[in-house]
């Protein structure tokens, strides 16, 4: 089989000849910038660039999907929050000077889609769909609805008015859903065949379950109602509480850390929903070995995950040998 034919059969819960393997955030890494010679923050900025990097997850770590784009800006910054630079070594930002006021009314412009870098991402999509064509899965990613609103107004300011002023936030997260929808239906257009949406923002250790599942739920409903390709949904941290909710947001596959239980997210979405998941980032992937990477996926997949993965976005400079590890160990199931 072909990466995409492989994929795809694990989405559509068929058998295929190993496990996938492949990062639902982010998995460019200082090593693979030298190997195919495109570099940060170039890649951020340049579709030919950013499709160049992306390529690398395939070509270097032998990974079964490709992705754009590689921060979580591309919607904020297309909706009037000033960008951080991330300079050579790291992602885009959000500086902290909101462009929204809690009493203010958010608009979504009409020109949207040719604001900021969308062009250029949009760009970057076309030429991975052409260098790889039905070979290779590509991914677009997406931001979640809760987490975009957290830019317009800034994160903490959200947050403290979820118990302050929860009429208040509706209008912000409708716009981060509709600028979020609106992204995928155009990076659908473009040529992905598989959605990822990062809601960091809507995490159990921002944001209480109550809230989560009373405010943050209807706006994903939506928005993965509105997409018509496979989506992944990727909440960070320990989503035991949430992760029943999750799997009725019509998301096909639920990527969660390791610090959360895919045993019980297996009980409490069922069968139907795909688990995708795989060693921790910021210390396994980071800091230990490639056995120990081995050692910390086997014990996941054994309590049930189906794509094997880095459990969030990858630092740059995790060792190359730890990422390679992790393709060994897929095609070894």
């Amino acid at each position: 089989m072909n990466a995409k034919e492989r994929v795809m059969r694990v989405l559509n819960h068929q058998k295929c000849d190993h496990m996938p393997c492949f990062g639902a955030n982010s998995t460019v890494t200082y090593d693979q910038m030298e190997k195919v010679q495109a570099f940060w923050p170039e890649a951020h900025f340049n579709g030919e660039a950013m499709a160049k990097q992306a390529l690398a997850a395939h070509s270097v770590l032998g990974f079964d999907a490709v992705r754009v784009p590689f921060c979580q800006t591309i919607e904020a910054e297309a909706l009037g929050c000033e960008l951080k630079s991330g300079g050579v070594e790291g992602i885009p930002g959000i500086e902290p000077r909101p462009p929204y006021q809690i009493d203010d009314t958010p608009i979504l412009p009409d020109d949207f889609l040719s604001r900021g870098r969308i062009p250029e991402l949009l760009k970057a999509v076309k030429i991975l769909k052409k260098e790889v064509g039905d070979d290779v899965p590509v991914i677009g990613g997406i931001q979640g609805a809760f987490s975009i609103a957290g830019h317009l107004l800034e994160t903490v300011i959200l947050l403290k008015a979820t118990f302050k002023a929860p009429k208040k936030i509706h209008a912000f997260i409708a716009v981060g859903e509709k600028a979020g929808t609106m992204l995928g239906r155009a990076l659908i257009d473009a040529g992905v065949d598989i959605i990822s949406c990062e809601d960091m923002s809507s995490s159990p250790a921002l944001l209480t379950p109550k809230t989560y599942q009373e405010v943050v739920l209807e706006y994903q409903q939506r928005q993965f109602a509105a997409l018509s390709v496979p989506k992944i949904l990727h909440i960070c941290g320990k989503v035991d509480p949430i992760v029943a909710w999750m799997g009725q947001t019509g998301a096909d596959v639920l990527s969660i850390e390791p610090k959360a239980s895919s045993r019980i997210a297996r009980e409490k979405c069922g069968s139907k929903v795909i688990l995708m998941g795989g060693a921790d980032s910021a210390t396994t992937l980071y800091f230990k070995s490639p056995e120990e990477v081995k050692a910390e996926c086997e014990a996941l997949i054994a309590d049930g995950i189906q794509i094997l993965a880095p459990g969030c976005s990858v630092a740059p400079g995790t060792p190359l040998e730890n990422l390679l590890a992790l393709t060994e160990l897929a095609r070894a199931h």
